[in-house]
């Protein structure tokens, strides 16, 4: 197998963006909402998440350079992760909703509580919690991937998912032991 570099395959093949969407619309992907505290408290849908690494424990996520999470992950150093439940959809609306209040407010009417390590908003009713310490990133085109190191975990004994697929939102629950 020979390797090939980024630059070569540009060089070679121009994709358009619409079609890479449609395509990756076809990969179901968990919802999470992603959550930074402090002066710099803002929440984020993602589905640009995923570990990578046990030991040491390690996580990404993706996000974009525009957008607001962006600066407030890089000024708190650290983040907030909430794994959202089937029945979480308009929760996950909500932080994906660009006309909703930013600061404090848009956790106003929400229910959380600060992560114990680092202090970021985690939802209750999420199916799971992480807390991370933010460690590297690296810019690939309109978006960071941040690496984070998982100071805190903790998971409910809720087995139901929201999962992104097709462009929708779908819901998972697991089947009947």
């Amino acid at each position: 197998m020979s390797s090939v570099s980024a630059r070569e395959t540009t060089d070679r093949v121009q994709i358009a963006p619409s079609v890479l969407r449609e395509t990756m619309s076809r990969f179901a992907t968990g919802v999470v909402v992603l959550s930074v505290g402090g002066e710099h408290i803002h929440g984020m849908t993602a589905n640009a998440f995923t570990s990578v690494s046990l030991d040491p424990p390690t996580v990404l996520c993706c996000v974009s350079h525009s957008a607001v999470m962006h600066q407030s992950i890089v000024s708190a150093g650290r983040f907030g992760v909430s794994v959202l439940g089937a029945e979480q959809e308009r929760t996950a609306r909500y932080f994906a909703d660009k006309e909703r209040p930013l600061g404090p407010e848009q956790f106003e009417g929400v229910r959380w509580q600060p992560g114990p390590t680092t202090g970021a908003p985690l939802l209750l009713g999420a199916v799971a919690w992480l807390e991370c310490e933010f460690s590297e990133s690296h810019d690939v085109g309109d978006h960071s991937i941040f690496i984070g190191q998982v100071v805190n975990a903790s998971a409910s004994a809720d087995e139901s998912g929201l999962l992104f697929f097709n462009g929708r939102f779908q819901q998972i629950f697991a089947a009947s032991r």
